[in-house]
């Protein structure tokens, strides 16, 4: 009886957060000088992110080769980072089927 009480009032709760996000009215619609203002501050914010990263990146590049230097190692040549690849073309399906393996016996 606990149990289907407690499920009772779980149902209730819910319910009403339901029906109560229901009745919210609409967002008003976005002025487009806004929006434009917004996608130009998050273009020179991922600029300058993007420009915080790379300085960051060269830092730790010089940090690491000077360590290296200091200890008497080998410093190693970094590595270039090419563009990924274009997808290819999709390979042509094969002549026939693979046969499937015989079933083993028991």
């Amino acid at each position: 009886m606990k149990t289907k009480l407690i499920a009772l009032a779980l149902t209730a709760g819910f319910g009403l957060a339901i029906s109560a996000q229901a009745k919210l009215p609409p967002a008003p619609p976005a002025d487009p000088a806004k929006v434009e203002a917004k996608k130009k501050a998050d273009a020179e914010a991922a600029e300058k992110t993007k420009a915080a990263n790379d300085a960051a990146a060269e830092k730790a590049v010089k940090n690491f080769q000077g360590n290296m230097k200091k200890a008497g190692k080998p410093v190693p040549k970094p590595t270039p980072i090419a563009a990924a690849p274009a997808a290819p073309a999709k390979a042509a399906a094969p002549a026939k089927p693979a046969e499937k393996a015989p079933a083993k016996k028991s």
